[in-house]
């Protein structure tokens, strides 16, 4: 059992930067494929990024690449979002996700945070 706890969203103006974090339960963290999700009002569930356990391989949806970053420090259970020049289309709820695979749909993962609010205004 993994538990996910994401921090780090806020209101911030367009252009801004916001760094979300998602601290993990449990030792074995590094065999975990992590994911960053996102759900905006009235849209389903987007994958935004994932990276794998060794933290060597990261993979970004189009409309992110360039902007955002995910790392991840396994000596401190931890995976980041560094979210840079932010537009107001990023202004969604912003879930991080544990999973075996190395996968882009919501079902490739086990676990889930509950999620942090990202908001980006104009």
């Amino acid at each position: 059992q993994v538990q996910l706890v994401e921090s780090g969203g806020g209101l911030v103006q367009a252009g801004g930067s916001l760094r979300l974090s998602c601290a993990a339960s449990g030792r074995t963290f590094s065999t975990y494929v992590m994911g960053w999700f996102r759900q905006a009002p009235g849209k389903e569930r987007e994958f935004v990024g994932r990276i794998s356990g060794d933290g060597v391989y990261t993979r970004y949806i189009d409309s992110v690449k360039g902007r955002f970053t995910i790392s991840r420090d396994n000596a401190k259970n931890t995976v980041y979002l560094q979210m840079n020049s932010l537009k107001p289309e990023d202004t969604a709820l912003y879930y991080c996700a544990a999973g075996r695979i190395t996968g882009i749909l919501p079902g490739d993962y086990d676990y889930w945070g509950q999620g942090t609010q990202v908001t980006v205004s104009s």
